[in-house]
């Protein structure tokens, strides 16, 4: 069997060790002597001498020492029985432990912070070697170090390694004497009245020899598994105890030892499941670390290292990696253990098999899979796999009720499991049921991991159910229909879950409604321990738990219904987040853990994470949008789209947001950054990320970001390193100015960009910037289709260097805007030459607000009579065009009218004649005209009548009208809103308001 996880070598600390101090007062202190190995180190090397001046204390120490490296140098893996030693020193990988700087220690299910490990920022954090946690910081003291950690996650292998390393004299020589002692074996002795002296004698009988409690010795305590304490610490009892001889209860004794009112000289060292971390009052630990296990390389190492068939291991983990949910908890050893017995079973034997997705169809093939073992091995084939199965679920529920996850042999009587079965049980099921000796080798059993416990659990429920009718909720049967009773039982489930203080039933939750579905069940239905009618879950659950999640005020319990609701692959899930948490925000601040829990259940949702819009989540909360940005950090770096526009963001949250976005660059296909004050610091750092080779990103929205040249010089070198993906990029409202154009141009120039889009609207640029940037398009203009230039200086000298360039037969552009440019007819003359050299291509052209005249009309009529003129949209918002501009206009669009879709003479003089001539073109069958805006253009009621007689002769195009603005009477408009809501025309858009009449 192998072990559930894998470590690699540590390295030695180069820092050398403390002198030792005297042992007891009657020995002299040793010297420490200087002794230099190597010439060419700086660092002198120490060598620590015997306690040569009393051979019997040296003697004791060195037995001392040897007994804990005899009982600390391998790994156990499997169970009691099966025992197959792995020296720890080859296996051990350095784990990732990290200092707490400010730390939120409460009731948090170990599961989601399982889940959360890798999603959780790490600006409160700081990196820790395990051999370092009572190195002092800053010349404070540290006497009492709690280090937190989920189940499997790799404490208990830290404390040992500690110790090893301590006994072969490896490091933290500074201690003379290191006492373990595991709750769990301490819980054996909650009955007794005994000093802490005897304790220790008791636990480490060749201590007797030694004056433990003298001054002169430096002694560590290492409590681990403070989650599996039954013992009743209170911390506010008045009760005090000093005296190292004084006989008391365990409870107390410890209590006052972590206070420090008993051997306050003394090192306390204590670790705990996150859940319990908070029975240790804050002012009694000087330091809080947490290990968090396999990082997403060692994973794969893992599984590389566990499985010799290269390829399988490769389907292995692609297959995690298909799964977020999945992936993440192989975080721990425990889960890659799991996850690995599971996936290597089913693709060696059965390819076509399904694969599991959920973590209740992996526990679900793991259960199948453990149980297989006993007929493999050929066991007492007089034991029943189902009859234990029923024992050890109702071993599991009735514990997790309590809170337990140690059991003594009383606890399995009372399931009617004795000794010798859970002997042999615990051989065919090597890593769900465990049995372990303790220092005093007297029994205790435990399911090897929480979760396994949790899934027993509710597989107890579910058959329960399923086989007898009983809701153990109730404890009562239930004679309804089969329908009313599955709702009632998930109903109570839920309940109980939510109401909950410690959140101990949630995993349990989503375990027992993944044992609805048909694919778990059919699991449970090979194991031929599901005899009655299966139940499947309803609609009304679904809506039942949504229910839950919006009249819970408690955010942990809606982050654990939402895992509930993925778990059966609720479609929904995805758009319901955001509404829950800007909700959520509303009401109370979230904590860090809740935010992680949060981006968990969206990253793990079915639904792809292809849009991330954050305005949905801060645009209530706008005090907060910093904050938002970094918790949801992990769900943008998986995002393709992401739209952050007018959300506060300014250089600081650049920061975070461009370091997540360097950890996953290649993902993201469009960022909408617009109205946010960013400034040139904040583009320098998002060009770090557009200059990878690996971002492929190919929309890029800065509208508005207080951006001038200075950030402009740096977003356009980013760009020419990697200009071959950006296919839009919107500058929209910043100061570029000239200077900027001429580094944008370079980008322009490159032949292998592609860009399309190039909106400079409002950018302070004059006919100077148009010389580099017209160049730039004669050497590369085959890529861009889209050019706004909107409010700009140009004048008409800039726009015959655009014109040059629209002549040009290489030139693709179809949309152009120019509005405000200061264009006259002079500049319109030569743009329309220009097109109408080039006349296939343009589809939008935007001149409004330019002093074009009826002279700039008759120059672009010319274009729009060309036959191979392909023009769309043409917007002419006023542009000092009166009847002379219009008859041009008219006749043109007489001449060629197929093409136009969207016409716009907003504020223009044209007058009821014009209005004629206008109808006169909406008549022509050929006229595909579909939105015509006509607001301010002194029409009466006798140009309108002529254009509703237009309308009814081809009544199939027109959807739009706006006539805002004009001198029209009631009758007139009567007339336009009777055919609005005739069904036999098209028109279904019309805008008539402030008319004079």
């Amino acid at each position: 069997m192998q072990s559930s996880a894998v470590f690699m070598k540590s390295k030695r600390s180069m820092d050398p060790p403390t002198a030792f101090k005297r042992v007891r007062p009657d020995i002299t202190e040793p010297v420490c002597k200087k002794i230099k190995l190597d010439q060419s180190e700086n660092q002198p090397q120490y060598l620590c001498p015997q306690f040569s001046h009393d051979p019997n204390i040296n003697e004791v120490l060195n037995t001392f020492k040897s007994n804990l490296r005899e009982k600390f140098k391998c790994l156990y893996p499997g169970t009691s029985k099966q025992r197959k030693p792995t020296l720890l020193n080859e296996n051990y990988t350095e784990l990732n432990i990290t200092e707490c700087k400010s730390v939120e220690i409460g009731n948090e299910h170990e599961v989601r912070q399982i889940e959360t490990q890798s999603e959780r920022t790490t600006t409160e954090e700081t990196p820790i070697k395990c051999n370092d946690i009572f190195k002092p910081e800053q010349d404070k003291h540290i006497r009492s170090v709690l280090t937190k950690g989920v189940a499997g996650i790799g404490k208990t292998v830290s404390v040992q390694k500690f110790i090893l390393d301590w006994a072969e004299e490896k490091e933290n020589q500074d201690v003379h004497l290191i006492f373990p002692l595991p709750f769990r074996e301490i819980n054996l002795m909650k009955d007794k009245t005994l000093s802490l002296l005897d304790l220790l004698h008791l636990f480490f009988p060749e201590t007797k020899k030694i004056e433990i409690f003298s001054d002169e010795y430096k002694v560590l305590f290492i409590f681990d598994g403070l989650d599996e304490c039954r013992l009743s610490l209170d911390f506010h009892s008045s009760v005090r105890l000093c005296d190292v001889n004084e006989s008391t209860s365990v409870a107390v004794m410890l209590t006052n030892l972590i206070k420090g009112n008993l051997f306050p000289s003394s090192r306390i060292w204590i670790t705990s499941r996150p859940p319990a971390a908070d029975l240790i009052p804050s002012e009694c630990v000087d330091r809080v670390t947490e290990v968090r296990g396999f990082s997403d390389p060692q994973k794969e190492k893992y599984f590389r290292n566990r499985i010799s068939d290269e390829s399988l291991s490769d389907q292995i983990i692609l297959h995690l990696k298909s799964s977020r949910s999945l992936y993440i908890m192989c975080h721990i050893p425990v889960f890659c253990w799991i996850s690995g017995t599971v996936l290597e079973r089913i693709l060696r034997e059965a390819k076509s098999q399904e694969i599991p997705m959920t973590l209740t169809q992996m526990y679900t093939h793991f259960l199948f899979i453990q149980t297989n073992i006993k007929h493999r091995d050929n066991f007492k084939k007089s034991m029943k796999d189902k009859d234990m199965i029923y024992k050890l679920c109702k071993l599991a529920y009735e514990q997790l009720v309590k809170g337990n996850v140690i059991f003594c042999n009383e606890d399995l009587r009372e399931c009617g499991i004795y000794e010798s079965e859970a002997s042999v049980y615990s051989g065919l099921c090597t890593q769900i049921f465990r049995e372990e000796f303790g220092l005093c080798q007297r029994k205790v059993y435990s399911f090897v991991h929480l979760s396994i416990q949790e899934h027993l659990a509710a597989l107890h429920v579910h058959l329960r159910f399923i086989n007898n009718n009983i809701n153990v909720f109730d404890q009562i049967k239930l004679y309804q229909t089969a329908k009313l009773s599955t709702l009632h039982l998930y109903q109570r489930a839920i309940d109980e879950a939510v109401q909950s203080k410690n959140g101990h039933l949630d995993l349990f939750l989503r375990f027992l409604l993944g044992l609805s579905l048909k694919s778990n069940q059919h699991l449970i239905q090979i194991l031929r321990i599901q005899t009655g009618k299966t139940s499947h879950i309803s609609a009304n659950i679904v809506r039942y738990i949504k229910q839950k999640t919006m009249n819970t005020q408690s955010p942990e319990k809606c982050i654990s219904l939402f895992h509930c609701l993925n778990e059966l692959g609720d479609r929904s899930l995805v758009e319901e987040i955001p509404q829950y948490l800007k909700s959520a925000l509303s009401k109370a601040t979230l904590s860090s853990s809740q935010w992680s829990a949060l981006v968990l259940v969206m990253l793990t949702s079915e639904q792809e994470l292809k849009k991330f819009n954050m305005n949905q989540f801060v645009e209530e909360n706008k005090a907060k949008p910093l904050k938002v940005l970094q918790k949801l950090l992990p769900v943008i770096c998986e995002s393709r789209t992401v739209l952050l526009y007018s959300c506060n963001i300014t250089d600081e949250g650049c920061v975070a947001l461009t370091s997540a976005l360097r950890s996953n660059p290649s993902h993201l296909t469009h960022l909408n950054l617009s109205d946010n004050n960013l400034g040139d610091s904040g583009v320098k750092l998002l060009s770090a990320v557009l200059e990878n080779p690996d971002c492929k990103l190919e929309i890029l929205r800065l509208s508005q970001c207080n951006i001038t040249a200075e950030g402009c010089v740096a977003l356009c070198s980013a760009l020419n390193s990697n200009p071959s993906h950006l296919r839009d990029l919107n500058l929209i409202k910043n100061n570029l100015g000239d200077s900027g154009m001429e580094h944008l141009s370079a980008v322009l120039r490159n032949p292998q960009c592609k860009l399309e889009i190039l909106g400079l609207c409002s950018c302070n640029i004059t006919a100077e910037g148009c010389v580099p940037l017209t160049s730039a398009m004669r050497s590369n203009p085959s890529h861009l289709r889209d050019l706004n230039l909107t409010d700009n200086n140009l004048g008409d000298l800039g726009v015959k260097l655009i014109s040059a360039v629209l002549e040009d037969l290489d030139c693709k552009l179809e949309r152009l805007k120019l509005r405000s440019c200061n264009i006259t007819d002079d500049g319109c003359d030569a743009l329309s030459l220009a097109l109408t050299s080039n006349p296939s291509h343009l589809r939008e052209l935007n001149l409004s607000m330019n002093k074009l005249g009826d002279s700039g009309m008759v120059h672009l009529s010319d274009l729009l009579k060309h036959s191979l003129c392909k023009l769309e949209k043409l917007w002419l918002i006023n542009c000092k065009i009166t009847a002379e501009g219009s008859v041009a206009l008219t006749s043109a669009l007489r001449s060629n009218p197929s093409h136009l879709r969207e016409l716009n003479l907003s504020n223009n003089k044209l007058g009821d004649l014009e209005m004629k001539l206008l109808s006169d073109v909406l008549k022509n069958p050929d006229c595909k005209l579909e939105i015509l805006k006509l607001s301010d253009c002194n029409f009466t009621d006798e140009g309108c009548v002529a254009l509703t007689s237009a309308l009814r002769s081809n009544p199939s195009h027109l959807r739009e009208l706006n006539f805002n603005g004009n001198n029209l009477g009631y009758l007139v408009v009567r007339m336009l809103s009777d055919l609005a809501n005739d069904s036999n025309y098209k028109l279904k858009k019309l805008s008539f308001s402030d008319n004079r009449r």
